[in-house]
């Protein structure tokens, strides 16, 4: 009878599971299917059937904007930030977690409170310092910043002092190692699931920044790819570009997804090396 409850309840959790993994990827469904409908289809309702407007919605889309251009645009800002993010953050973590100094749990407290402060008020003194500084329609402001991230240092401060033992430290101290090498060879390896965890969230947070590349962007052809998208929207004739819309934001959702996969593959990895099995 317990095997029989057991089963039945496994069940229901599955079906549960697949219902919200159907939910999650029904607007990717109809995103995709829409990038193939002209925008006068598009308006009369949604239909899980493609539509054979795939090529004049790739032709409106290019006429418009140089899509590729637009995705090296995002990669050049959101790669570094990306790379510079995660090392800077994991490095920081780890003194922070380790070290005991003065100030320390003031500076955490300083960090905290950042993380609860959104970055739109800072935008007008973030406009009016990259003016001063002559960084305006440069890529700099856009990747520099991205180094102090709050919420990736909080979480990799936790995530070492749940995971590093001290005593692995002490020994590697004991052998001769310097601080410096001890992060390198022995902490970042252990660190690198929680640094590809918050990496995705940072790669995604950059691809998809629209705000801030919108003010400091002058030039057409720096445009990030969510800045050109927006463009397309603010064309005259919205109802024949909704096809297009959709087409470049679909196209534009496939370095997220690559990014997604590859950064999970070394999560899974990571967590599989640590294992223990009994």
């Amino acid at each position: 009878m317990n095997t029989i409850g057991y089963k039945i309840k496994k069940t229901i959790i599955y079906i549960c599971l697949i219902l919200l993994a159907a939910a999650c990827l029904l607007p990717f469904l109809l995103m995709m299917i829409n990038s193939t409908r002209s925008g006068v289809e598009i308006t009369t309702g949604f239909t899980f059937i493609p539509s054979t407007h795939l090529k004049e919605n790739w032709e409106q889309l290019f006429d418009y904007m140089n899509l590729f251009r637009g995705m090296g645009n995002s990669l050049l800002i959101a790669i570094p930030a990306t790379i510079l993010s995660g090392y800077f953050s994991s490095i920081t973590a780890y003194a922070m977690a380790i070290y005991k100094f003065k100030g320390n749990k003031i500076i955490f407290g300083v960090i905290v409170v950042f993380m609860m402060i959104p970055a739109q008020l800072s935008l007008i003194g973030f406009y009016n310092l990259c003016m001063t500084l002559k960084l305006i329609d440069s890529y700099i402001p856009l990747i520099v910043p991205a180094i102090a991230a709050p919420g990736t240092v909080f979480f990799l401060r936790q995530y070492v002092q749940a995971t590093l033992s001290p005593a692995l430290l002490e020994a590697a101290r004991i052998d001769g190692a310097k601080e410096i090498g001890i992060f390198h060879k022995i902490v970042l390896p252990i660190m690198m699931p929680g640094i590809a965890t918050m990496s995705i969230g940072a790669f995604i947070g950059n691809w998809n920044n629209y705000l801030v590349p919108l003010i400091l962007l002058n030039t057409p052809s720096k445009m990030t790819l969510p800045v050109m998208i927006s463009t397309l929207r603010a064309a005259t004739n919205l109802q024949a570009n909704q096809g297009a819309i959709y087409l470049g934001v679909a196209i534009s959702v496939l370095p997220i997804l690559i990014a997604f996969c590859f950064f999970s593959k070394y999560i899974i990895s990571s967590i599989s090396a640590g294992g223990v099995k009994e």
